[in-house]
């Protein structure tokens, strides 16, 4: 059974719409609750996007072997607990991650055979600088940085299962549950 469906993608591609969407029209698909040491944006709630946790708490669980994948992405650190994975393959039920690649390709390797991973790319680079400025929660000087990571997720496009351009949401949130069903 596939319990886990991984979902990557450059900032800005739109893989939390297309994630919110996806919860929206299969709600028994969970989500699962990553932690993170970033600042809360005003449009995010606490425990429905994330647990937002301070530094020490992060550091203090990664020395404790408390994340199935951590990663540092643009100066703040995120991390799923195993304890999560765990609960859903016992439950035997699905869970939606949306993480870094390298947090996908962690995930995919603890439980390769219960993952599906899935990268979710922007049409070009034009586009994803224009939505991270639309989106109004980067300084100029953070989106060019966030930009900077772009040819290094895209080399790792050929590890998941599957890859959607984003070119349309509907569509691409179309064609993520036509791979997950």
């Amino acid at each position: 059974m596939i319990n886990f469906i991984v979902v990557s993608a450059p900032s800005g591609a739109g893989k939390t719409t297309i994630c919110r969407e996806l919860q929206r029209q299969r709600p028994d698909v969970q989500f699962s609750l990553s932690c993170t040491t970033r600042p809360r944006r005003n449009i995010e709630t606490e425990g429905f996007d994330y647990c937002f946790i301070s530094e020490e708490k992060f550091k203090s669980m990664v020395e404790n072997n408390e994340f199935a994948e951590f990663e540092e992405v643009h100066g703040y650190y995120y991390g799923t607990p195993k304890k999560i994975l765990k609960d859903v393959m016992n439950a035997g039920q699905q869970m939606l991650f949306e993480v870094d690649v390298k947090g996908a390709m962690a995930i995919k390797s603890l439980y390769p055979a219960e993952t599906i991973a899935v990268f979710i790319l922007p049409p070009d680079t034009e586009m994803l600088r224009e939505r991270l400025r639309k989106r109004g929660t980067d300084s100029d000087q953070r989106i060019e940085k966030r930009l900077e990571r772009l040819p290094v997720e895209i080399k790792y496009k050929d590890q998941f299962d599957h890859s959607i351009i984003n070119d349309d949401i509907d569509r691409a949130t179309k064609e993520l549950i036509k791979i997950i069903s």
